[in-house]
């Protein structure tokens, strides 16, 4: 089913196979927007059922029976964070969601960009169902027949193209209602919104206007029903009621809403600190721990030490006592002795040295550690070697030097000499490989010096903070002594017994228990490496049972593996254990594999009382740990908390709600000989009360002194001294922070709830990371993830943090039960940790970054997401949800015009106006006869100056292909006149269509109307590679304006009467077609000559960005004055050359191109922009070669040549190019100044002799085409930084340079002479102060005289062209641009002398979004989300039924898709406090873009819609 087959094609497919199996079901699909009745039907055999959308929570997944999966395999289940009572609990929670029926969007992924699960279990990604119901089939035809009238008739368009509101801005509310004053529109949104619509086989219409027009899309479509979802689920209240704040000052404050009074709070008394049993006195304990070894060397040689496994887990080898004594003496000699010169040793006591040896070799590693304790050098044992936290760690150690073993020393990347790689961010290291064969035996006369233990550092174990920093926790040598008696008191050790350690022996519990302690008690340990455990996770369990071991020290992953394992061993038996250690039974989800254990290993002879919880932390080492139990003694108790509680930091019994709760088992007693309390975890170490959760503290002579070389952090963790209520410190003793929270029980039993790294504090609120996973671990069927490989943080979004979860899927689940696994998470989470969840992720198998020891490295993830390296498969975002702390949305305040006068005029403000200089009279009475009409100035040109070349045309190589004089032009335009007079059958005033590409026949032919007495309308030729996007718009373009006759060349009138142009439009009916390629050479009898200068010269067709076709009236009048405003401001005169490079069909572009050069005389090298393409250098050698002063561009063009040629000036340069001729290079736009790609140019080009100020923008609209341009003589155009949060509130405030949120902005060029523009309100109509944001009307003789509308709508035409201020001044008519933007007044002078008032345009009226009451610009938006991460090549906003939807083009490989999504939402929730509804990712070039290189946002928006784009992945914010 892959392959070519379109969706709907696939949909036409499905229907007709499955019809005669689905059973008629005659339900009635609600058109209401908050209810979803799914019409289900039975599976067919085989088939999942689809019209459950996958979304729903309801909908079972096709493999689980609706008994549930009772009897799983044994390999699915990882017992660690299983609790019966948890996923019972879940599992009602979810229950409770199903009743509320939300059907959740699911995402839309392109089936190519994962190519994850093999084709057959790929379902496309729909979710209308297949069977409907007659009913709604009606309502659909008769609204596609409502839809078809109103699209078809052409004046729809200019209807629409003139209402003043579009239906981006028609929802104002922040709700997600609409607003009350619905244009046709948005009501005909609401429509479509409320239908939920499916079956694509239901097509009644078609209709051709597809690309210039703003065409309801294909109304049957997956995308209106997916948004329609998200808007059923968001219609939902946010669950906690909590208050927003907003202050509506210029500085917009967001408050993380205030504790709800009725939070559970802590009511005990104080805590009093807890006491250990006082250390017992030995009367033989060795004053340091070498000492033991020595003695245990000497007595006990054949002792064994330590049984090291091979992969297979059998014994490898066994070191005695004696080796371990004899090596490490080696070692040490060889440490002291043989390294450097006797004179210049390279180590001293007390160097720090690193150890780098894999878990796997563990008899190294032990005769590396007691060689350096031997040596009294500092011992610094790191894992993977290689990795930049660990360099950080080497570097604050100080460690220049490594012991290692030769294998370990082979497998270390190489330079090319040979040399071990310096790794990044590492310290130089020297490399000391220990193997017994480089080793010296010591002289006979060689001791070491053993001195009683000391307050000097003996060891330094590292530790990972939350950030990922790695620190060193220097353990002293007392400490090392009393921490190795405190757990020999505590655990009972005896001299030799077996104990086997399942951990890693370089640090924590595997290191006190299997290295320090064992050697202190001649204990022979049996090291059970993780490869080991791995292959056969049955190992541990074997060796306990084979060496009769009496101790064991695990952790629950070696349970729950070992339980897993234990059906193929019946002979087990390990009634030998007197104590089973677990390490990490500090983490409350430890009781259920502790229980599950039991509960399987009870019949082997595993007695209840030896399973011996502990807690601990890498800066207090040990902290509590369960004593064995005497036989038969009853277990300790649990205590099963309320989570609601917990959150809060409170303890309660959990009473009401059993499905919140967390069952957590003791850790014992405190150590012997240490003192604890229970501190508040942030702020002073306030003590805890009694029912409260707080950080423990421990006091204590065995636990770490510092962070080695950092005594900034040791102070706060290792000094911290407890205070009371009243804040005076209860003594003066120092404690030292755990890192575990907790709290003490009854009997002074220790119970720890969680680790302040795995502490997510959500607006005040404290929740545990394992909490989570349990709780997403425990929603079946888990056959979506992997157990063990999920990753819980929070990122800091919007003044607060908010939790991701990323996990790893398994290969062959589907997309649906991914999605449908997600949603039951969120849901599942939500109602038992009363928490938001912000991101779910899925990533493939194996992608996220692990710990040397398998486990999930948390902070290389958080940062993977953040940086966008994440590369997800499935993602899932909640921002509606959980972000509660927007501020209010704002509600404008009805102001009526007068007061706003008042008001400023009391503030002293002036009016927000401008204006050009004077246009003067012109002094020859001659000249203005002549050039009152443009067709009589081209004919006094070719009688006075018939030989001067007013236009040349290059081609791509540079070279003039066409020039034209006076006189050539004059008699072309003859010719034309004459074929049109002859052939045409027109009458005076028809319209003539232009079909041209860019070149001199297009002047001509232009001329050639005007003698003719007919109005020209160029239009640009259709593409013709693309004639299906194309050649509707020239259709349109020609019906709209009912032209008579189409002049064109001959190639584009065979491509109109071409086959594949009948395939996209009706070609039967053109109007007559004359090619003017070879016309004969004859004189019209006379030439027209209008009776007044108010007549039409021509008609401007423009596509608007927002997908509206107007066409302007252009009298002749205006025309010459225009042209005359151009020639004083650019002073231009005959013997002025200019390069233009431009597209020559609308707006100042064509007046540029045709008229102007007429008009002044001067001569215009015209680049065709399409001959860039063919050779990017044309234009720039243009302007050196012919020295040209003034040249007019399109932002396409410099982003061609930013792009193309930003890499290549030195070539340039090399071949002569050289721009400093060039004064003026003015950028002809309708849009608010790129200025970051001017900037970029200029900077680009400077070294071509580019002039900084040369680069400037002209701005222009529908009714005026040319208001600024910034010409030869005024000031440079200035920049301003103006405050983005007040410009979304109408207002302009001045910020300096670089201040947060700010946005640059560039005056968008001088003002024409005889132009006036004011600001005025566009609400009330009133005029406006200074530097407030306010639509641009304009004055002048030059403005278009009017919309050309069919039926001459006088009322909407009087509102855009001849409109007065409510309020002041209300005599003079205006024109309104549908621009904002505002005036300052510069200290800059202009040309008269005067102040300059600068015109700053901000951006369309009619593109700009109303989001929760503020007003925002599409492009600011994008501008953020284009910086959100390196592979969004560009990106588009618009709004649909209030939601924002942000296109992003992906540039990178498609497995970079859904990093975005997390991205783009953070970065505009961040900078623009909005929540994207919808992000979807698409290849680069989808954005359609016109020929100004402006972004046609609607047309976007309508493929969307209409579900063209075929995006990569489509995400919908929840």
């Amino acid at each position: 089913m892959l392959g070519d087959i379109t969706q709907k094609g696939y949909e036409k497919k499905r229907a007709k196979l499955l019809g005669p199996f689905l059973p008629q079901i005659t339900s009635v699909v609600l058109a209401l927007p908050d209810i979803q009745q799914q019409a289900s039907s039975g599976p067919s055999s085989g088939e999942p059922s689809r019209d459950c959308s996958p979304a729903s929570p309801e909908a079972p997944g096709p493999s689980s029976s609706s008994g549930g999966r009772r009897n799983r395999s044994g390999g699915t289940r990882d017992d660690r964070y299983r609790s019966d009572i948890h996923t019972e609990a879940v599992q009602a929670a979810l229950a409770k969601h199903k009743e509320e029926k939300m059907a959740l969007p699911m995402p839309t992924k392109r089936r190519s960009a994962f190519v994850q699960s093999p084709a057959e279990d790929c379902t496309p990604p729909d979710t209308s169902s297949a069977s409907e119901d007659e009913g709604s089939l009606r309502r659909q035809a008769a609204l596609s027949a409502v839809l078809v009238q109103s699209l078809q008739s052409p004046d729809y368009w200019i209807n629409r193209s003139v209402q003043s509101s579009s239906s981006t801005s028609s929802s104002t509310s922040s709700t997600l209602s609409h607003g009350e004053n619905k244009t046709p529109t948005s009501a005909l949104a609401d429509i479509l919104a409320s239908t939920r619509i499916g079956a694509t086989h239901t097509h009644t219409h078609t209709h051709t206007h597809t690309q210039p027009t703003r065409a309801w899309p294909s109304m049957h479509s997956r995308v209106s029903t997916k948004i329609q979802q998200l808007l059923n689920t968001l219609k939902r209240p946010k669950r906690p009621p909590l208050s927003d704040f907003f202050l509506d000052d210029s500085e917009e404050i967001v408050e993380v809403p205030q504790p709800d009074p009725n939070t559970p709070r802590p009511e005990g008394r104080q805590i009093i600190p807890v006491k250990g049993e006082p250390l017992g006195v030995v009367s033989n304990w060795p004053p340091a721990l070498q000492a033991a070894l020595a003695r245990w060397g000497a007595s006990q040689a054949k002792s064994p030490a330590l049984t090291t496994l091979d992969v297979t887990g059998k014994p490898l080898y066994t070191l005695t006592y004696g080796k371990l004594w004899s090596r490490s003496l080696k070692l040490a000699y060889t440490l002291l002795n043989k390294l450097g010169t006797k004179n210049e040793p390279v180590l001293r006591p007390g160097d720090r040295v690193a150890l780098v040896y894999p878990n796997t070799d563990p008899a190294m590693f032990w005769v590396a550690f007691y060689g350096c304790l031997l040596a009294e050098v500092i011992p610094v044992p790191i894992e993977d070697a290689g990795s930049l936290q660990i360099g950080f760690l080497l570097g604050s150690c100080g460690v220049g030097l490594a012991l290692t073993s030769e294998i370990c020393l082979k497998g270390l990347p190489k330079t090319p000499q040979g040399e071990i790689m310096q790794f990044k961010g590492w310290p130089r290291m020297k490399w000391v490989v220990t193997d017994t064969k480089y080793l010296t035996k010591p002289s006979k006369d060689w001791q070491p010096h053993i001195p009683t233990a000391n307050t000097d550092t003996a060891y330094i174990e590292y530790k990972a903070s939350k950030e990922g920093t790695v620190m060193g926790v220097a353990v002293s040598k007392i400490a090392l002594l009393t921490h190795c008696q405190a757990l020999t008191q505590a655990c009972n050790y005896c001299e030799g017994e077996t104990l086997v350690n399942v951990l890693d022996c370089k640090k924590d519990m595997g290191l006190w228990h299997g290295v320090l302690t064992s050697v202190m008690n001649r204990i022979h340990t049996i090291t059970v490496p993780y490869a080991v455990m791995k292959a056969c996770p049955m190992s541990w369990v074997q060796r306990v049972h084979i060496h009769k071991a009496r101790v064991a020290v695990v952790k629950c992953r070696d349970l729950h593996w070992a339980m897993m394992a234990h059906r193929d061993q019946r002979d087990t038996n390990l009634s030998s254990i007197r104590m089973l250690i677990v390490a990490d039974g500090a983490n409350p989800w430890s009781v259920s594999s502790c229980d599950a254990f039991l509960n399987v290993f009870q019949s082997h002879g595993l007695k209840p009382e030896v399973i011996c919880p502990c807690a601990s932390s890498p800066e207090a080492l040990t902290v509590a740990i369960r004593r064995p139990g005497a036989r038969g003694t009853a277990l300790p108790a649990r205590a099963i908390l309320s989570m609601g509680g917990l959150s809060h930091g409170v303890i309660r019994v959990n009473t009401e709600d059993k499905n919140s709760a967390l069952t957590v088992q003791d850790v014992g007693h405190v150590m012997p000989g240490a003192l604890m309390c229970i501190v508040k975890p942030d702020g002073p170490p306030q003590l805890c009360k009694t029912d409260e959760i707080g950080e423990i503290v421990l006091n204590s002579r065995a636990g770490g002194t510092l962070y080695y070389g950092l005594p900034g952090v040791t102070k706060n963790t290792f000094e911290v001294i407890p205070v009371n209520q009243a804040g005076a410190p209860i003594g003066d003793i120092p404690f030292t922070r755990t890192g575990l929270l907790g709290f003490v029980g009854p009997g002074s039993l220790v119970f720890v709830v969680g680790k302040n790294e795995g502490l997510l504090t959500v607006s005040g609120r404290r929740h545990n990371a394992d909490d989570l996973v349990a709780t997403a671990l425990a929603v079946e069927p888990v056959k979506t993830v992997y157990r063990g490989r999920i990753a819980v943080f929070s990122v800091t979004v919007f003044y607060d943090e908010r939790i991701v979860i990323v996990a790893e899927q398994r290969p062959d689940a589907s997309e649906e039960d991914s999605f449908q696994w997600m949603s039951r998470v969120l849901q599942a989470i939500d109602s038992i940790h009363q928490v938001g969840l912000y991101c779910l992720a899925l990533v493939p198998a194996n992608t996220l970054p692990k710990t040397p020891l398998g486990g999930i490295h948390i902070s290389e993830t958080k940062q993977n997401f953040l940086e966008g390296n994440l590369h997800p498969c499935n993602i899932l975002l909640c921002p509606h949800t959980c972000v509660t702390n927007l501020p209010k949305p704002r509600q404008k305040q009805p102001v009526g015009p007068a007061s706003i006068m008042v008001g400023n005029l009391v503030a002293g403000n002036r009016m927000s106006q401008a204006a050009g200089r004077e246009l003067g009279v012109v002094e020859e009475e001659g000249l203005v006869r002549k050039h009152q009409f443009l067709s009589e100035a081209l004919q006094w040109r070719a009688q006075s100056d018939p030989d001067h070349v007013l236009y040349v045309l290059l081609n791509a190589k540079g070279a003039a292909v066409c020039t034209a004089t006076c006189v050539q032009l004059h008699k072309r335009a003859e010719k034309i006149t004459s074929a049109l007079m002859e052939r045409g059958g027109l009458n005076t005033g028809d319209n003539v269509v232009l079909l041209y590409p860019p070149g001199i026949d297009l002047i001509a032919a232009f001329y050639g109307c005007l003698y003719a007495g007919l109005i020209p309308v160029t239009v640009r030729p259709p593409h013709p590679q693309n004639l299906a996007a194309t050649l509707p718009t020239v259709r349109m373009i020609i019906d709209v304006s009912k032209a008579a006759c189409i002049l064109t060349t001959q190639p584009l009138m065979r491509i109109l009467r071409s086959r594949e142009a009948a395939a996209s439009v009706n070609v039967k009916t053109w109007p007559t077609i004359i090619d003017t390629d070879d016309l004969p050479r004859r004189r019209p009898p006379q030439l027209y000559k209008p009776p007044t200068a108010e007549m039409l010269a021509y008609l401007d067709f423009s596509v608007s960005t927002t997908g509206m076709l107007t066409g302007v009236k252009m009298s002749h009048s205006a025309v010459s004055t225009l042209c005359r405003s151009i020639k004083l401001q650019c002073e231009l005169y005959s013997s002025r050359q200019i390069a233009i490079c431009l597209d020559p069909y609308c707006g100042l572009g064509f007046v540029q191109w045709c008229l102007s050069s007429v008009y002044s005389g001067h001569q215009s090298i015209l680049i065709p922009p399409m001959e860039l393409e063919l050779s990017l250098p044309l234009w720039l050698s243009t302007l050196s070669q012919y020295k040209i002063r003034d040249t007019f561009c399109s932002y396409s063009v410099m982003e061609l040549c930013t792009k193309g040629l930003g890499t290549q000036t030195d070539s340039l340069k090399a071949r002569g190019v050289n721009l400093s001729c060039v004064r003026s290079c003015v950028v002809i736009a309708e849009e608010r100044p790129r200025l970051a790609l001017t900037q970029s140019f200029s900077k680009l080009f400077k070294d071509l002799g580019l002039s900084p100020r040369a680069v400037s923008t002209a701005f222009g609209s529908r009714v005026n085409l040319a208001i600024c341009l910034q010409g030869t003589a005024g000031p440079d155009p200035s920049t301003v930084y103006v405050d983005m949060k007040s410009l979304r509130h109408d207002r302009v405030r001045l910020v300096e340079r670089g201040a947060p949120q700010s946005l640059s902005l560039m005056e968008s060029g001088t003002i024409l002479p005889g132009v006036k523009v004011i600001i005025v309100n566009p609400e009330t109509r009133g005029p406006l102060g200074d530097s407030h944001l306010g639509e641009i009307w304009v004055q002048s003789p030059h403005s278009s005289s009017g919309y050309y509308t069919i039926y001459g709508e006088e009322s909407l035409q009087a509102d855009h062209f001849n409109t007065r201020l409510s309020f002041g001044e209300p005599h003079t008519l205006w024109a309104r641009t549908g621009y904002l933007g505002f005036v300052k007044r510069t200290e800059l002078l202009g040309s008269t002398g005067d102040r300059h008032d600068a015109l700053f345009v901000v951006g369309q009226l009619d593109e700009t979004l109303e989001l929760r009451g503020l007003r925002y610009h599409p492009i600011d938006i994008e501008t953020s989300v284009s910086r959100a991460h390196r592979s969004i090549a560009e990106s588009a906003v618009f709004t649909w039924t209030n939601l924002l939807v942000v296109v992003a083009e992906l540039a990178g490989s498609e497995q970079e898709a859904l990093d975005l999504v997390p991205l783009v939402t953070n970065v505009v929730l961040e900078e623009h406090h909005l929540i994207v509804g919808v992000v979807v990712v698409v290849d680069p070039g989808v954005i359609p873009i016109n020929s100004r290189g402006e972004k046609q946002r609607m047309h976007l928006r309508d493929s969307f819609l209409a579900d063209q784009l075929d995006p990569i992945y489509v995400a919908y914010n929840m």
